[in-house]
């Protein structure tokens, strides 16, 4: 089995107001050039969590951290408007918790993180300032909501 250091939390940045199942990210993963799904689990806006790859298996969601690491995506994350926003239904913070817990107690020493979280600190501050990050993803702040 893989050392696992990281949990990363991704929103699939597409439109609130719209459906975006795990067979879309499939396809839309796909099109990129990969091999299925990069997540490994993904959450849909009912709560439900799809096991998209298995934990054994390298992701393919944050670069120079997939070996290490377990990505997580909820649907969503783009207000009506296409504007990067928390749209996570209640059900599905239910659920990313849940996932999230079991998740630490299998690899209790992993850190839990948002994708921008993983942004490089350009100023060398400890801190990955919001004018530093490559991407706004998840629309949340992970480190203080899930630690």
């Amino acid at each position: 089995m893989r050392a696992i250091s990281l949990i990363v939390v991704h929103c699939s940045a597409t439109r609130e107001d719209k459906s975006f199942t795990e067979h879309d990210l499939d396809v839309c993963h796909r099109r990129r050039g990969f091999n299925g799904v990069g997540y490994h689990f993904y959450i849909r806006k009912n709560g439900d969590i799809k096991s998209t790859r298995p934990l054994e298996r390298i992701g393919a969601h944050a670069r120079g951290f997939n070996s290490e690491s377990i990505g997580i995506c909820y649907e969503g994350g783009l207000d009506e408007n296409g504007k990067a926003a928390d749209t996570r239904t209640p059900r599905q913070k239910e659920a990313l918790h849940r996932l999230v817990h079991d998740l630490l107690l299998r690899y209790p020493e992993a850190k839990v993180v948002g994708h921008r979280d993983l942004s490089p600190d350009t100023n060398y501050n400890g801190i990955i300032d919001p004018w530093e990050r490559i991407k706004e993803c998840p629309c949340f702040e992970v480190k203080a909501e899930m630690n």
